[in-house]
């Protein structure tokens, strides 16, 4: 299927790129830009419709780019900006859009604006949340916030004279100190961050922490036990003007732009206030995410999500894994295959096997659904979460916030294997001297691209081969659905005339609900019985196989930029 100019968000599979973990090209051990630039073709032969960048702007990486210290500058450990425009047109080359990642909530403790409030600057101190201590000699917090990594949610500063001073507010690290989203400045220099991009080419932003920017201005207390209504400093009714006015700046292009939001929220209506038509066009649905592998809960997620998203006319979404959960192979191996962002499972028994078969009826699960789809780099491969780092090496700062009780998400962060039979991987250059920033397994041998190249079992070629029938199939994408009849343990529906997703969750092997020809099947099927853990796409008609090495996607017409243009 080729997918419209127009509302392209709507039915794209979107790859995520963790940049520092993607492709070592200079042999430091930090993934970089010219490693994604030099397998921009495996990407194209994926499948995928769009990348998405975590930060690659200019950081101290006190949270792995997450403190940007600059917006409109590459961070040197990835390369330039005029790589990342050349990246942008080497992307759109090969069909492929890029979305950038924006972090308004905070900026980093070294941005000039904070450099200039340490100061003393009381200009640039209402750009932040400063407030003066509690307590006779303002020795205590403003108030009893804590911080999304752990601990108290300010840190106190010093005056010029060296004694003990305001508090600013930080919801993440202290090194990520919060934006006053009620000083116009503010504003003004994220619309103008957003132009910057979209100007150089970028087909989207990914709004980071979106439902946070706005906070009480009273900055009471509140009992973090019982989640208060409107909360201080989450979901804030304010917050919606600030999307609005960029939804206006993002359809003031030729191609409109797509806004596409990070929006942690449990209450499904309030989640869907940040798709009204004037606001973003998608968001992440973080409830399917988290749902455990049953049928009964699968399709309650997906009934909700379906009908949060109809009133406001917005596509869905479907997400199994991304840079700060645990990768869904290794969830899907335990008895509780459910997640939440306590974190409170790693480290439990899994079985690898049990969680790669439900990953991979979960992949065709998910690209059969209505809406778009996200695909994290490595889940391609099978990758498992990297549960035994040592201590020395992690990075995450809700690891040391939390003095160790929370290891953090450093363990779906560990660089991709590219090839060879040891660590890196193939992630750095032949030669390298530095070793990869967090260490990879040496189980991770059988799961490289290149073991996994042109073997019809691997979890890379399944994914190649569900992307182009998922493009082949006019049915998938963005669209209506209808629930066939099954039992309780499978998931059965239909997409527009004919095709069929049919999902066994039982523990046993049960008769197909309905008859067809098989487009593609997540594991090896038995005359007309789905084993456990399976999914099979079905037409009407005679199937349209799908070879099994690499399938290039036809071209198709990229939006002009002015980084993109027919000549090159």
């Amino acid at each position: 299927m080729d997918f419209p100019t127009a509302g392209w968000w709507r039915s794209a599979v979107i790859y995520q790129i963790y940049p520092r973990s993607f492709a070592d090209s200079n042999g430091d051990g930090m993934g970089d830009l010219g490693g994604v630039r030099a397998h921009l073709d495996y990407l194209a032969e994926l499948g995928i419709d769009a990348v998405w960048f975590n930060p690659w702007y200019a950081s101290p990486q006190a949270d792995a780019g997450y403190d940007v210290a600059d917006y409109r500058a590459i961070d040197p450990a990835f390369g330039t900006l005029s790589e990342a425009e050349e990246l942008i047109r080497e992307a759109h080359a090969r069909s492929i859009r890029v979305i950038v990642d924006v972090v308004p909530n905070h900026a980093s403790d070294q941005h000039p604006w904070f450099k200039e409030a340490l100061a003393g600057s009381a200009a640039a101190r209402d750009l932040f949340w400063f407030r003066p201590g509690r307590g006779e000699h303002g020795e205590f917090p403003p108030n009893n916030w804590q911080s999304i990594f752990g601990g108290p949610a300010w840190t106190r500063v010093k005056d010029a004279d060296g004694t003990p001073g305001d508090w600013y507010l930080h919801l993440f690290a202290a090194e990520q100190p919060d934006l006053n989203w009620d000083n116009p400045q503010v504003r003004a220099e994220f619309e103008d961050v957003l132009r910057f991009w979209f100007d150089r080419g970028a087909d989207g932003v990914r709004i980071d922490s979106a439902a946070l920017l706005l906070k009480d201005l009273e900055l009471a207390d509140f009992d973090h036990a019982l989640p208060p209504f409107p909360h201080p400093y989450t979901d804030r009714d304010e917050v919606h003007e600030v999307y609005r006015s960029w939804r206006r700046i993002a359809d003031s292009y030729a191609e409109p732009r797509a806004l596409i939001g990070e929006v942690w929220l449990p209450d499904a209506d309030r989640f869907a206030a940040y798709l009204r038509p004037d606001e973003m066009h998608t968001a992440f649905n973080f409830a399917f995410l988290g749902c455990a592998w049953e049928a009964g809960a699968l399709r309650a997620v997906i009934d909700e999500t379906l009908a949060v998203h109809a009133p406001v006319g917005a596509p869905a979404t479907w997400v199994l894994s991304n840079h700060d959960v645990p990768r869904h192979v290794t969830r899907y191996g335990r008895a509780d295959t459910s997640f939440n962002l306590d974190y409170r499972q790693l480290g439990a028994p899994t079985d690898r096997a049990l969680g790669l078969r439900r990953a991979r009826a979960a992949l065709l699960l998910s690209l059969a659904l209505p809406g778009s789809v996200y695909v994290y780099q490595g889940e391609e491969l099978g990758l498992e979460e990297v549960e035994n780092i040592p201590d020395n090496l992690r990075q995450d700062p809700m690891f040391f916030r939390t003095h160790g009780q929370n290891l953090g998400r450093d363990g779906c962060r560990v660089p991709l294997p590219w090839s060879g039979a040891a660590p890196p991987f193939g992630f750095s250059p032949a030669g390298a001297v530095a070793e990869p920033w967090l260490p990879q397994p040496l189980s991770w041998a059988d799961r490289t691209v290149e073991a996994q190249n042109g073997d019809p079992d691997s979890m890379l070629e399944l994914y190649r081969r569900a992307l182009a029938a998922r493009r082949q199939q006019p049915a998938l994408g963005d669209g209506p659905m209808a629930w066939l009849p099954a039992s309780d343990a499978v998931l059965a529906f239909r997409r527009g005339d004919g095709f069929t997703c049919v999902v066994n969750l039982s523990e046993r092997a049960v008769d197909l609900p309905v008859t067809g020809s098989v487009v593609l099947s997540s594991g090896p099927l038995a005359a007309n019985q789905l084993p456990p853990d399976t999914a099979v796409w079905l037409t009407p008609v005679a199937a349209i196989r799908v070879a099994a090495e690499s399938v290039r996607r036809p071209p198709r017409t990229m939006p002009s930029s002015p980084l993109c243009s027919a000549s090159l």
